[in-house]
């Protein structure tokens, strides 16, 4: 009732305003009022008693008819008569449906402003032109979005560009950082600095006093005074507990491996029923196991197991003393008590291991030895590696104190020490990775190269190698991937070019040559060497001592 009162009003007001052009909505809505009048008896009474009796008083036009629930318009309508002063004096009915009235026109004002905004948002939603400004709109809103993304993108592809230009550069570094370290490796396992050779008072500089210098040694002889000595024969971690390492010792075959408690033992490679090689087995439970017939031995030499028979409790093979140090697996092929003191040959705790290599070479150890204790042949020999290109310095002299096996080289900051019985150490000062520093200490030098060589006499005419080398610089390089192999592709392309000269040194001295016929200044440690093993293999005190001896 109340909505069709006020759209019952709306028309009222454009009737008292003389305005007959209502537009279309406003039509409509008179139009929908007058359909939902009720027709009830109160709704009657109330529009056909009070709002007819007055309207119809008021000399309008309009003539409302209630019973058919239709407006008619006769004619200009004039609402003057219901105003203040404009006529006699109202009844209340009449003075309330006056104010009804003006209450309905302020609803109807209300209502008609809403009916205006909903036409012009429907028009707007209507019309293309509308549509098409609000599309361009939308669509520019999205190109400034793309814009600032690009934008975006375009700082994170500038930001990978340096990181590319960055790496690059550090790989370009690191790359001539592993150059240099390999030209260093390569200058440690050939224990030679750019070094020369001059002739200098030969004579008057070698150690006169070394017996035995023009006996004419043979060099393949292998005396068993030799063998009382503790040789490294492995490094620990080539060893491990489902491991068998074959080697020779002094021409006797021997394997390692380790027993359930994880310690090294060391067998005779050779199976106490058919003499078939251990090495070639298995470790099973801590013992070594034949291929053959499946027998085991303990890490005492003891037979634990004959498989297929009945286990003879006394059956062994030979075992040799065996010890872990620095690094190292060493034995004792002596028949005498093996030494308790066993020197150390590690360096400083600040240096890092970087490689721990094992060849075998046809090469009597004593001539490796020497050829180790050569500083002057680079830049002659090794001219397809490291020596490249070198110069010949005017001299080259290794100082040496009386009695002893140590001392370092000049004009190189390189120092050297031969260790009883096959051990060779140096220590060398770099200026930078790869390059030598002449005129200076080793001490003096910020980088330093530490190196070890143990020539062990596998048999007449082989030796079996162990290399070690650490840095005091360049730690991280032994964590890049591959680095053994280069390590192992160096040493074995610096030996090729020492072997072919060695070997034929051999050669010469199988047919009777002696080799230190005409030493000269720089034979010097080579010199005590050779003098140290002469007196060894005599059973004679050396006046030069190593380690084991002291």
């Amino acid at each position: 009732m109340a909505s069709t009162t006020s759209l019952l009003a709306s028309a009222v007001e454009l009737c008292a305003s003389n305005s007959y052009s209502v537009q279309t909505p406003i039509r409509n809505s008179i139009s929908k009022a007058r359909r939902s009048i009720p027709k009830s008896a109160v709704a009657t009474q109330w529009l056909g008693g009070s709002v007819k009796k007055h309207l119809n008083g008021l000399k309008s036009p309009l003539v409302v008819s209630l019973g058919s629930g239709e407006w008619c318009r006769r004619g200009e309508v004039s609402c003057s008569a219901i105003r203040e002063g404009e006529s006699e004096e109202k009844s209340p009915d009449e003075i309330a449906v006056a104010n009804a009235m003006n209450m309905l026109l302020r609803r109807a004002e209300e209502d008609t402003q809403r009916v205006v905004d909903l036409h012009g948002k429907v028009v707007e939603s209507l019309n293309p032109a509308k549509r098409e400004q609000r599309s361009v709109q939308s669509s520019v809103e999205r190109l400034v979005s793309l814009q600032k993304e690009l934008q975006e993108a375009h700082l994170k592809v500038h930001r990978s560009e340096i990181q590319v230009r960055d790496t690059l550069v550090q790989m370009r570094r690191m790359e001539e950082v592993m150059n240099q370290l390999q030209n260093a490796a390569v200058l440690a396992l050939a224990t030679t600095p750019s070094s020369a050779t001059a002739v200098t008072e030969a004579s008057a500089t070698v150690d006169a006093a070394a017996p035995g210098v023009k006996d004419k040694p043979n060099p393949m002889e292998l005396s068993p005074s030799l063998k009382e000595f503790w040789y490294p024969v492995a490094f620990m971690s080539g060893v491990d507990r489902k491991t068998m390492v074959p080697f020779e010792c002094f021409g006797e075959p021997w394997v390692l491996f380790r027993d359930e408690d994880g310690r090294v033992a060391c067998l005779r490679d050779e199976c106490a029923h058919r003499a078939c090689p251990l090495s070639l087995g298995s470790v099973e439970n801590g013992h070594a196991t034949c291929p053959y017939h499946g027998w085991q031995y303990d890490a005492d030499g003891k037979c634990t197991k004959m498989p297929q028979t009945r286990l003879r409790s006394q059956v062994r093979v030979s075992t040799l003393p065996v010890r872990e140090h620095d690094g190292m697996i060493w034995v004792y092929p002596g028949t005498q008590t093996p030494p308790e003191h066993l020197p150390s040959f590690l360096p400083p705790s600040n240096y890092t291991v970087h490689a721990e290599i094992v060849l075998e070479v046809p090469i009597e150890h004593g001539l490796m030895i020497e050829n180790l204790l050569d500083l002057a042949h680079a830049p002659f020999t090794h001219t397809e590696t490291f020596a490249k290109g070198w110069s010949v310095p005017e001299m080259v002299n290794f100082k040496v104190a009386a009695q002893s096996l140590a001392g370092h080289w000049e004009p190189y900051p390189i120092s050297m020490k031969f260790e009883p019985p096959c051990m060779t150490i140096s220590e060398i000062g770099l200026a930078k990775p790869g390059q030598l520093e002449a005129g200076k200490f080793s001490g003096e030098c910020k980088q330093h190269l530490h190196q070890m060589h143990v020539c062990m006499p596998a048999g007449e005419g082989r030796t079996r190698i162990l290399y070690r080398m650490c840095l005091d610089f360049a730690h991280w390089v032994k964590y890049v991937p591959g680095i053994n192999k280069v390590w192992s592709g160096m040493a074995t392309q610096v030996l090729g070019e020492d072997l072919r000269l060695v070997e034929g040194q051999q050669d010469r001295m199988m047919r009777g040559a002696d080799i230190w016929f005409n030493p000269v200044a720089y034979d010097k440690l080579g010199v005590r060497y050779r003098s140290w093993r002469r007196a060894v293999e005599r059973n004679e005190r050396s006046r030069f001592i190593g380690g084991q001896e002291r």
